[in-house]
């Protein structure tokens, strides 16, 4: 099969041809539908995340079909449509596991990590790391919801914001476009928060309620003459623009982080005291929790907008991403 590789920490992106790859006794054989390019793989091919085992396949943004199964796997069958996302396997045993908590694993492995991941004609995973994947769901704009999806889906879910709250999402690029239609299906009062005019229309399409441009205005102040958001959801990695809207918070408002900036965030905490407020993230979720994403937003149409590429165009996708040029996001279709 053909798979792309990043050879050794801060290598190229290289075209091979490798064996397909063997099922374990408890893993799933994936035949490759799409994958996308997520800002995570970032950590693997600049050598960033480690332990990891070089020559080694990124992409942790899977659907595809189920090819083979190892002899002790008998949730899933060939023909089954399934999605792999970032959460790669967990223990069982540890502390969290035990509480259910598998995101959480002491011992967790990260698909395109620890173990080849999707830019591939074909990979194998554990089988408890798969979701299944609706059939009205497109494969090319469902693979993002396997990352950037339930990433946003689940922070929001899970966070204090009932119908009806003011939640701002801040950045409207490949998690925020997603996270403003999540935001306005869970029936928030949604406002998009980004830099000039460029995404205002658009915003109002994927269900914005209300548009801040932080150019134009102060978005805190905005926030604040709409009531004060319950949340703010973070998407955008800038450390100015996550601190600009913190002003914002309503009481017992929180900001809730799923973007990593590079640098410390800095927040004034009197606010935070006097008004209850918080500051959290949020991590993607286990195999159940994607499942629960792919199958909401089949209910209630949200997809991703992506751009597709090839095995051989991954030099192109990345960069794209990287970039920030990708509308939204990138999506290799082997």
């Amino acid at each position: 099969m053909r798979a792309v590789q990043v050879p050794e920490p801060e290598g190229d992106f290289e075209v091979v041809e490798v064996d397909v790859p063997e099922p374990g006794p408890e893993e799933v054989r994936v035949s490759v539908d799409a994958c996308g390019v997520c800002h995570s793989d970032a950590f693997l091919k600049e050598g960033q995340w480690p332990g990891v085992e070089y020559p080694r396949t990124p992409g942790h943004e899977v659907v595809g079909h189920v090819d083979a199964v190892g002899e002790r796997v008998e949730t899933f069958e060939a023909g089954d449509r399934v999605g792999v996302g970032w959460h790669g396997g967990h223990c069982f045993t540890c502390e969290p596991c035990r509480r259910g908590d598998f995101i959480a694993c002491e011992n967790g492995d990260v698909t395109g990590f620890d173990h080849d991941g999707g830019y591939a004609e074909y990979l194998t995973a554990p089988q408890e790391t798969l979701a299944r994947v609706p059939d009205d769901l497109d494969a090319t704009a469902a693979a993002p919801l396997l990352c950037a999806g339930v990433t946003t889906f689940n922070s929001l879910r899970n966070s204090e914001a009932e119908p009806g709250d003011l939640v701002a999402v801040q950045g409207v690029g490949g998690l925020g476009h997603l996270g403003v239609q999540y935001a306005s299906a869970f029936g928030f009062e949604t406002v998009a928060v980004s830099r000039g005019t460029e995404k205002r229309d658009l915003a109002f399409d994927l269900g914005a309620d209300h548009y801040v441009d932080s150019e134009a205005e102060d978005p805190a102040e905005a926030l604040t003459e709409l009531g004060g958001a319950s949340v703010v959801l973070a998407t955008a990695p800038h450390v100015d623009a996550m601190e600009s809207v913190v002003g914002g918070l309503g009481v017992e408002g929180t900001l809730l982080t799923v973007g990593v900036p590079g640098e410390p965030l800095s927040v004034p905490v009197q606010p935070l005291v006097t008004s209850r407020q918080s500051v959290a993230g949020w991590p993607s979720g286990d195999a159940r929790d994607s499942q629960d994403t792919l199958e909401f937003s089949s209910l209630r149409d949200v997809a991703s907008m992506v751009e597709t590429y090839s095995l051989e165009e991954a030099d192109a996708a990345y960069e794209s991403m990287m970039n920030s040029e990708a509308r939204f996001r990138a999506v290799i279709e082997p």
